[in-house]
């Protein structure tokens, strides 16, 4: 579904992204883990088009996307759940999921808003509720149902569990799991929490200073293989 080929993006006069390549299967869970400032969420933004990339190629179902907006690339259907939430406070929670699905008028949603108030019954609850009244924990459930609302077929998740208390971490990892089937789509999961990672992906890679350094199915390697590979103690592990 998706191929990134050797690709190199920059902030500024500084190189983020060291010709990095992965591959997301059609309606498959992939994870790129590492520390802060491996340059994962800056993949995620190249992907989804809020970073024009440098240099390499981007496809996503055999088209390139490299360099196309944002709203171009939401409707080819990857949709991004940012890291921070970045819910609109100042809106109910039904008025943000509407705003999700701002690509697809208003006549056709309402299933939808009732199917992501099933996966996340807390939501339901508050539907009219502002965002900024919500905990940290509802807030990140607000953000991914805002954007399923969106109906992609790839869903990039960047940083999901980020401030969230182990339980929580734990109802989160159900929901997405949960999420992949309902919704049958593929996702691009960005996270610190290599535990978590494992349990819900098949496929992982790690990133250390906007490099791959390790490429590896998630059956096959351990939370210390990880480990090893943060420190640079692992070579990367070819398919």
């Amino acid at each position: 579904m998706l191929s990134v080929e050797r690709l190199n993006s920059y902030h500024g006069p500084i190189k983020a992204l060291h010709d990095v390549s992965l591959r997301v299967e059609d309606k498959g869970a992939t994870a790129v883990l590492g520390p802060n400032g491996a340059g994962k969420s800056t993949l995620l933004h190249s992907i989804s088009g809020l970073l024009r990339p440098g240099s390499g190629s981007i496809s996503y179902n055999g088209q390139q996307i490299s360099g196309l907006p944002p709203h171009r690339i939401v409707r080819l259907g990857i949709v991004q759940v940012p890291e921070g939430r970045r819910i609109f406070t100042q809106m109910t929670v039904h008025e943000n999921l509407l705003i999700g699905a701002f690509t697809r008028g208003r006549n056709d949603i309402s299933e939808d808003i009732d199917l992501v108030f099933s996966l996340f019954p807390a939501l339901a609850e508050k539907r009219s509720r502002l965002g900024g009244e919500l905990s940290g924990g509802q807030q990140q459930m607000l953000a991914i149902g805002r954007g399923l609302m969106a109906k992609p077929s790839l869903l990039l998740l960047d940083e999901p569990s980020l401030g969230l208390s182990p339980l929580l971490v734990e109802q989160l990892g159900e929901a997405i799991t949960s999420i992949r089937e309902r919704f049958s789509m593929a996702i691009l999961l960005v996270e610190q929490n290599a535990g978590l990672a494992l349990e819900m992906t098949s496929h992982v890679y790690v990133m250390q200073t906007g490099r791959v350094v390790l490429d590896a199915a998630s059956d096959v390697i351990s939370v210390d293989d990880i480990r090893r590979a943060y420190l640079g103690q692992l070579q990367s592990t070819p398919r």
